[in-house]
């Protein structure tokens, strides 16, 4: 017997193999999440736009031609990266030895314990759906793109993983983030470096990260090189991969020394520096990027109008919650006994600034 599917029917099994919560429906982020996670374990190592196109492929008859497919992939990869689950490594040598690339591989599965003892998950286990027993398995608690599992009373839960052969992170080595120092301090680390540099040439489709504009909206920061002076975040394209991050050197509108980011030794990614960076040259210019914070009951929302580093992203996603936007790039919800310490961060850390504080 034949037996005709609707596109409802098959993503309901769908959410169902990849552990989303199969009364819920629709394609939405957990999905995209389960089957990106999915698609790794089969094609990792791959590009970015390789992982992507492998999930568009798979929906092609599934979701509206009015949704924005390509756009949330791209944002859920990225998320992805910060939770562990994908690691991004530079200039990885492909088929071509002449040709070099930024790719995503699966992480090996591993776990953190928060100090509530609840175990957030990360890692991806080749073709496979799961790297836990049955009875571990069943007691994950999806939460957009995070995973966690909550103790039961007298459990060690630390120890359960341990035996099924899980790595543990030590919750500091994970959250490790760059040492608090003055804005200025950073900037003229980085212009230090520049100054070392010779004299370029110009590059073709460069853009740089224009300070004079607003900082809540992030997009329209972005700008073609024209007259400007000074110091600049920018990004230059090449011939294969997305566009290189860097800190460059303009007089007039010509281009006069450039470097790549990550500088050396740094051990996170060319985008968290060039975030940081960006940070500091705000404060600095004393145009600081901002937050909103509002209370809901018994937690805190924290809304965010320019990228944050991936640390700062991971200290988030563990005390909290990433929730839906609402006119802001990001935005994150944590208990409100969490909330004093977190805000102390981002503004110590980070040097950003409320905008306003509202109670709902």
């Amino acid at each position: 017997m034949i037996t005709e599917l609707t596109p409802q029917d098959v993503v309901t099994y769908c959410r169902n193999v990849v552990g989303a919560n199969v009364e819920r429906g629709g394609i939405d982020d957990i999905l995209l999440v389960g089957l990106l996670r999915r698609s790794a374990g089969i094609i990792c190592p791959c590009s970015r736009v390789a992982l992507r196109a492998s999930v568009t492929e798979s929906l092609s008859y599934l979701h509206s031609d009015d949704d924005d497919l390509s756009g949330r992939l791209d944002n859920l990869i990225e998320v992805l990266i910060v939770t562990g689950d994908l690691l991004e490594l530079s200039d990885v040598v492909v088929d071509d030895p002449d040709v070099k690339e930024t790719w995503v591989f699966a992480a090996p599965p591993s776990f953190v314990v928060r100090q509530n003892g609840i175990a957030f998950l990360a890692g991806i286990v080749p073709d496979q759906d799961s790297f836990l027993s049955s009875d571990l398995d069943s007691r994950i608690v999806y939460s957009s793109s995070a995973r966690f599992i909550e103790p039961k009373p007298g459990e060690n839960l630390e120890e359960e993983l341990k035996a099924e052969g899980i790595h543990q992170i030590e919750e500091a080595t994970w959250l490790r983030s760059p040492r608090s120092q003055p804005p200025k301090h950073l900037i003229d680390r980085y212009k230090q470096q520049l100054a070392l540099e010779s004299i370029c040439g110009p590059v073709n489709g460069l853009k740089i990260l224009d300070s004079s504009i607003k900082s809540t909206y992030y997009k329209g920061r972005w700008v073609e090189l024209l007259n400007q002076t000074g110091a600049f975040i920018a990004r230059r394209p090449q011939e294969f991969g997305a566009p290189l991050w860097c800190f460059v050197e303009v007089a007039g509108g010509q281009l006069q020394r450039v470097i790549d980011l990550p500088p050396q030794n740094y051990r996170w990614r060319g985008c968290d520096a060039a975030w940081h960076l960006q940070m500091a040259i705000d404060s600095y210019q004393r145009m600081p990027q901002r937050y909103r914070l509002s209370r809901i009951e018994e937690s805190v929302r924290f809304d965010f109008f320019s990228p944050l580093p991936l640390w700062a992203q991971r200290r988030l996603m563990v005390v909290g919650r990433e929730v839906p936007r609402e006119g802001s790039l990001l935005s994150y919800e944590i208990p409100a006994s969490e909330a004093d310490e977190e805000e102390g961060f981002l503004q110590q850390n980070l040097w950003l600034e409320p905008v306003e504080k509202e109670n709902r």
